[in-house]
């Protein structure tokens, strides 16, 4: 079992899915840094499509989304979208290749299964793609036999359902109801259409939420046959996310009850054979993650714990954002924005940064402390973060084996914490970041 060191977790830490974290973006990276990024990229290439609509928005969500109410929006969306898949392709070497195609959201699913055909048909054809890995994020909610068609055919075999909680009052609280025949129902469709690795994205440390919930939640998901499972603590922000002010805050489990619940969903999925990713991913023994993991040869980037070993990953559609060994870019966030300058044919690079050799070194750190839970630590950042690790050494939460630093298995949960020490950004950045557990 873990120890809950309170004063180790007071500070909200970054998921650090990037370093620099997006917090360090600033305007001046532009369209012309991403067209020479994209001339220069070679090898394996990565895409990454954001479709910002579902039908309904989930109170505690913090992605940028908003309702698909309106068919002219989502229609102006997808042409824009179209414009930067072909302005994209024209600067990106025809010597790349394309290994995976991940939609995220939003839901895909919140667009018409024939608009996302569509999208599918044209990421083939102008970039080439041979056999791609192709994955999807979708909401239960709007999942149907249509689009089960659609994923068979296609040849989609990885999906993310956003199940969140079985718990039908704390599906009330969080703005999210969906009855558990809805899972098993896509589920089963799912497996149907061709789904070989299915992922349950699941939360802790909701409004109202006990012990016995949580568990309930696993317990289905495990006998569902989830091959994947993202145990995520809910961060409470409203005044980053307004629309979680609809969030019941007194009702809200403390720090150290959510700390209790993290080492409950760990304690039970490895239980239940799940070997775990990280602190709160985990993946059945077959699962090319859970390989990955045991082989040493997993990686972190902005879609979280990846065996993704592509150098680039190029993302499409309002605020996504795209990585490269030496930049790091975002396209606009605002939708209204991003069309306006696919209109004028213009890649929509809004802000980034250029990430310098210490930065690429620090970046590599921070990557094998959380997915290989020991890193070779030089000597200068030893003289730099040591004095700061000195707490989670004196804890037996870390230790020094003479060659690496070295995160040991109760410390597991106190990873982002240790891993923010090789962080020089975080002395001057304000803001603020979800809680390390």
């Amino acid at each position: 079992m873990w120890t809950y060191h309170p004063e180790l977790l007071a500070v909200p830490v970054p998921r650090y899915t990037s370093f620099p974290t997006a917090a360090e973006f600033g305007e001046g990276v532009g369209p012309s840094d991403f067209a020479t990024a994209l001339q220069n990229a070679r090898g394996d290439v990565s895409l990454y499509v954001h479709i910002p609509f579902c039908e309904k928005i989930c109170w505690y969500c913090g992605c940028n989304t908003s309702v698909a109410n309106r068919t002219d929006r989502v229609a102006s969306y997808l042409d824009a979208l179209h414009r930067e898949i072909v302005l994209v392709a024209e600067h990106l070497p025809k010597t790349a290749r394309i290994a995976r195609i991940a939609f995220g959201g939003g839901s895909p699913n919140g667009i018409s299964p024939v608009d996302f055909v569509r999208l599918v048909d044209a990421l083939t054809l102008h970039f080439a793609a041979s056999g791609p890995i192709l994955s999807i994020e979708l909401d239960p909610r709007t999942f149907g036999p249509e689009w089960a068609a659609v994923i068979g055919s296609v040849g989609i075999t990885r999906a993310s359902f956003g199940v969140q909680t079985f718990a039908p009052h704390l599906q009330q609280a969080i703005g999210r109801v969906q009855p558990a025949r809805m899972i098993e129902q896509g589920t089963h469709m799912l497996r149907s259409a061709g789904i070989g690795s299915l992922n349950f994205d699941l939360m802790y440390g909701l409004p109202g939420q006990a012990l016995g919930d949580l568990r309930d939640s696993l317990e289905r998901t495990v006998e569902l046959g989830a091959d994947r499972i993202a145990l995520f603590g809910y961060a409470h922000v409203p005044h980053l996310i307004p629309r979680q002010r609809k969030i019941d805050a007194s009702a809200l489990p403390d720090a150290e009850a959510r700390f209790a619940m993290a080492a409950f969903g760990h304690a039970f999925l490895v239980g239940e054979g799940y070997v775990p990713i990280g602190f709160d991913h985990f993946a059945r023994p077959g699962d090319s993650l859970a390989q990955a993991a045991l082989s040493g040869r997993l990686h972190r980037n902005f879609q979280g714990f990846t065996e993704d070993r592509a150098p680039v990953l190029i993302g499409f559609g309002a605020s996504s954002i795209s990585s490269f060994p030496a930049l790091l870019a975002q396209n606009a966030k605002n939708t209204g924005q991003y069309r306006t300058m696919l209109a004028q044919e213009r890649l929509t690079t809004s802000r980034g940064i250029v990430r310098s050799m210490d930065d690429r070194r620090r970046a590599a750190v921070i990557e094998k402390l959380l997915c290989h839970d020991r890193a070779h630590i030089d000597a200068d950042l030893r003289r730099e973060a040591w004095p700061l690790l000195q707490p989670y050494f004196a804890a037996g939460l870390c230790e020094d084996d003479g060659e690496d630093l070295v995160i040991r298995p109760e410390g597991l949960p106190y990873a982002r914490s240790i891993a923010a020490r090789f962080d020089p950004y975080r002395k001057h950045s304000l803001r603020r970041f979800s809680s390390a557990v």
